[in-house]
């Protein structure tokens, strides 16, 4: 039988759930010559903010067993190469969901880059990292507390009519509370979750190994709590929930979809492998066949 891989999201067709998160797979034409695109559900393209940005000092790179601590510092050429050149480039050759990935340091910023953003006919679906520090605030993130993740979902959603999703911070002691903020607030869907705050130290020269002396913890390492995170949101809000975080593996989708995810994101593993993606799609129906599952979407929330 032939297995169907399609889910929907937010009045949007996906062909499968899998989407490379932003941050691991550029604005998706680096790896045009490596892959065919229009294999993923979605791709979620580099984080963009309003003015270019040229990212931390260096090392912001450390390997970690069963991850990664990056602090790139969200390097980006900034919203109006976005939205006139990567993205019309993109959709010339891409034909799925094209997924705008906006970060910002204050609500004006939010409100200009996904107004930006929305206003992009190639654009399908903003994404907004509240996980950036909040410059008039005293440098505290965006996505730690609730009130300030509700005021950024309600400046943005002003100013949208594509579907928003919030992106949250797992570094938080009740990621549930702000979720239900942010689909109270008028979110469309959340994604979660972002990386993990880690640090590593070279003991030879007795220095951090990050010039920032701490980033974001991906990779497999951190799979379990995601999905416990994942599962948590999923069934506390009503609005869909992208879900992210150490996702290595054809089953790790099917995990994470049982949680409640309705569409799943791919992120560190794609800069250990850049054809993760594509192989994990390749081997959904394999796994699904031998899982008597004839339909992704029917196995959304059910455990």
């Amino acid at each position: 039988m032939v297995k169907d891989l399609s889910v929907g999201l937010c009045g949007l067709t996906l062909k499968n759930p899998v989407i490379p998160a932003s941050g691991t797979f550029g604005f998706g034409l680096e790896l045009a010559d490596e892959m065919d695109l229009n294999v993923l559900g979605g791709i979620s393209l580099k984080g963009t903010t309003r003015e270019a940005r040229y990212g931390n000092p260096t090392p912001r790179i450390a390997e970690c067993p069963g991850g990664m601590i990056n602090s790139v510092g969200l390097q980006n050429p900034g919203i109006d190469v976005l939205v006139n050149e990567k993205v019309p480039s993109l959709r010339k050759v891409y034909d799925g969901c094209i997924i705008a990935n906006i970060s910002g340091f204050s609500l004006d910023e939010y409100r200009e880059c996904c107004a930006r953003a929305d206003a992009c006919g190639g654009i399908d679906l903003i994404e907004v990292n509240i996980s950036c520090p909040n410059v008039h605030n005293g440098g505290m993130a965006f996505g730690t507390s609730a009130e300030s993740a509700a005021e950024v979902t309600r400046t943005v959603k002003a100013v949208c009519q594509k579907p928003v999703f919030i992106k949250l911070s797992p570094n938080v002691t009740d990621i549930v509370s702000i979720a239900r903020a942010c689909e109270d607030a008028g979110a469309d869907g959340l994604t979660l979750v972002n990386t993990f705050l880690g640090m590593r130290i070279d003991i030879h020269r007795r220095k951090p190994v990050i010039a920032n002396k701490m980033g974001g913890f991906s990779g497999r390492a951190v799979f379990p709590v995601a999905l416990r995170m994942v599962y948590q949101v999923a069934h506390a809000c009503r609005i869909p929930v992208m879900g992210c975080g150490g996702v290595a593996s054809a089953a790790d989708v099917i995990e994470m979809m049982m949680a409640g995810a309705t569409a799943v994101q791919v992120g560190a593993e794609n800069l250990r492998n850049p054809l993760a993606c594509p192989e994990i799609i390749e081997e959904l129906p394999v796994l699904m066949d031998e899982l008597n599952i004839n339909t992704l979407q029917e196995i959304i929330g059910t455990v």
